[in-house]
């Protein structure tokens, strides 16, 4: 009889039982029909024997043993009773020749709770053992709005192709997006030497996360992965060893740290004024001033064939004009995402670039490959709404622009019809098109917005608002540098066809450009380094970042309208989406209590207007889906896509 072995199980017992009491936790196995008295089940399925990971047992099924054991599967009960004289002959026949008589366990949420062969399992709890055979019976719950229900589907969905039950993410998608990784496609059945493949990666990242206190974070083994695969494909990591895993996390355990902040995102919504720090005398020593930068703008595509390429490098320029002497530019134009981008951003670093803007979110991937790969080099991607935190993201309050714009249309509406040319269905711009029909309706609350989507397959859009008498329209922001056309921000078309210009939103690139550089020569760049949380930039009128330009031919009166709004909002005395509703009626409610005890507007938070997935009353149209996209758009969409149940990888 191995009576030291039960008294080591014992001891363990009795320790994590004393300190969940002194905790006010539970200090017994959890118990299934318990919790099953407040769970629906639909059905259940026999899986067979399977091998059940040994973290995954939870509980027992009735309640019949659970005062036996502490909630580590550990006895709880004295040395000379039966209990323990049976647990020390399975602990002799495990050490002899193994227990290889499978248990009877049911599976609930990917948990496991047995009903046979609960010694058994504390048996080999104790000897480290990884996994227990056991024939599992699955309960299935009613779907249900929760997150854990919503997961747990996707998770059966995966079982049902691969078999594997180790896994568990605590972000919806995520399976679909392991299932991407590793190349798979949707609903393709897992080989046998697949499955092999992946308990191994699982088992070697699992070592080297839990080495670097992965298990203190909050998150899984399988959320850290999934993140590590984004850095190190799935391809390579087949190939590492736990020392070459464990040294890439190093690398990026920030990013990694990440994932179990509530909210990973730290929002810049204006310029910092703080004052340049000092630095101490050991600063001066080792991290001498910075007296000059070499700056290097990427892009996807060129000056001479985009106009929102054309106001980046209009943005550089001005960079150049107010750094003379102390800032060297240099622009790469035409980069093919996933061909050449990496390529380009290291032939960047290697040319001698310290800071570099790459200017489209399809270039976020990349960005952040090589921001881990060179923790040194600074690297801002034009985007928002991206939770990486060794790279800083930028974008403009647009919407605040729109509204003026859209005030404006709403005034010069004289048969309330205006139309709206939007481009892709991504984070921003449905805000942008709210605000534009929130400023019309201002001034005139009979207008009428038509949206029509540049990104939609097979629309003909001049033909679409012909037909509908829409001769006032807001388009693109910005002229293509190659289309002579003058179809671009707010334009009226006469009866002759000819286009007049009224007014337009207008992106000042050089204005950040210029605040970002003088925050790193200064030194406040490091003072609002977020740590563990993503640094997003999203200035708005009152930064100069965008502002509104207004034709000569626009009449006075409306002029002074555009300046008391553009001053209002510059001062924040007033919000473009305080106490609006949508199609939908989501939105805040029209009025809250105020610190002044009257009944005010309720504003949105920051997250409500980027996230924003509703259309405002007076907006005909409707935000297309992804199949009625073009191809050109959906990478985009895919990645900042304000519809993200939509864009989500599928399983099956």
């Amino acid at each position: 009889m191995n009576m030291e072995e039960y008294r080591g199980a014992l001891a363990k017992g009795k320790k994590l039982f004393r300190s969940c009491v002194s905790k006010g936790a539970y200090p017994y196995l959890q118990v299934l029909d318990d919790i099953l008295e407040n769970s629906d089940i639909i059905s259940t399925v026999e899986l067979g024997v399977v091998s059940i990971p040994a973290a995954q047992i939870v509980g027992t099924k009735t309640e019949g043993r659970k005062t036996a054991f502490a909630r580590n599967f550990m006895p709880l009960l004295g040395e000379t009773t039966e209990f323990a004289r049976k647990w020390q002959t399975l602990c002799d026949s495990h050490l002899q020749e193994g227990i290889r008589d499978p248990i009877l366990a049911y599976e609930f949420m990917n948990r496991f709770y047995v009903q046979e062969g609960n010694k058994r399992v504390s048996v080999l709890k104790y000897f480290g053992a990884a996994s227990i055979p056991g024939k599992v019976i699955r309960l299935v719950p009613r779907r249900n709005e929760s997150l854990e229900n919503r997961i747990y589907y996707e998770f059966m969905d995966f079982y049902r192709l691969t078999g594997v039950n180790y896994l568990w993410f605590t972000h919806e998608g995520s399976f679909a997006r392991l299932v991407k990784a590793t190349g798979k496609a949707p609903g393709e059945v897992w080989t046998e030497d697949e499955r092999s493949m992946l308990f191994s990666v699982y088992l070697r990242f699992s070592e080297a996360f839990n080495a670097l206190g992965g298990e203190k974070l909050g998150i899984t083994p399988a959320d850290a992965m999934l993140t590590y695969a984004k850095v190190y494909p799935y391809e390579t990591a087949q190939q590492k060893s736990v020392a070459e895993i464990k040294k890439d996390l190093s690398q990026m355990w920030i990013e990694i740290r990440a994932l179990a902040e509530d909210s990973a995102v730290e929002l810049s919504m204006e310029p910092s004024e703080a004052a340049p720090a000092k630095p101490s005398l050991i600063e001066k020593l080792f991290a001498p001033e910075i007296t000059h930068l070499k700056v290097g703008f990427i892009h996807e595509k060129s000056a001479e064939t985009s106009g929102w390429t054309y106001a980046h490098e209009f943005g550089r320029r001005q960079l150049e004009l107010a750094f003379p002497d102390k800032v060297e530019t240099v622009c790469y134009d035409n980069v093919q995402v996933g061909v050449d981008d990496l390529d380009t951003i290291q032939r960047a670093i290697d040319e001698g670039c310290e800071v570099l803007f790459t200017t489209t979110p399809k270039l976020m991937d990349a960005s952040l490959k090589m921001a881990v790969k060179h923790p040194k080099v600074r690297i801002l991607n034009c985007s928002i709404n991206m939770s990486h935190p060794y790279i800083r993201t930028y974008y403009g309050r647009i919407h605040e622009a729109k509204f003026i714009v859209g005030a404006i249309a709403g005034a010069l509406a004289d048969d309330n019809r205006i139309g709206y040319v939007a481009t892709y269905p991504t984070f921003g711009m449905t805000a942008g098109i709210n605000a534009f029909a929130l400023g019309a309706q201002m001034v005139n609350p009979r207008a009428r917005v038509y949206l029509e989507w540049t990104a939609v397959k097979g629309v003909d859009i001049d033909r679409r608002f012909a037909e509908r008498g829409v001769g006032l329209i807001s388009s693109q922001d910005m002229r293509n540098p190659n289309n002579d056309s003058c179809k671009y921000g707010l334009y009226r078309i006469a009866p002759d066809g000819a286009v007049q210009d009224i007014a337009m939103p207008f992106w000042h690139w050089g204005e950040f450009y210029v605040r970002i550089i003088q925050s790193i020569f200064n030194g406040t760049w490091e003072n609002e380094d977020g740590d563990a949380r993503a640094i997003n930039y999203w200035w708005g009128m009152a930064s100069g970042v965008v502002d509104v330009l207004l034709s000569r031919s626009l009449p006075q009166p409306t002029r002074r309208l555009v300046q008391l709004l553009r001053r209002t909002i510059c001062t924040s005395e007033f919000d473009p989406f305080a106490g609006v509703r949508g199609q939908d009626d989501t939105a805040a409610p029209f009025s809250a209590l105020g610190t002044n005890g009257r009944q005010e507007p309720k504003k949105l938070s920051p997250d409500e207007v980027i996230r924003m997935d509703w259309l405002a009353d007076n907006v005909i149209g409707s935000i297309p889906t992804m199949d009625q996209l073009i191809e050109e758009a959906k990478p985009l969409v895919q990645l900042q896509g304000v519809n993200q149940q939509d864009v989500a990888p599928r399983i099956l």
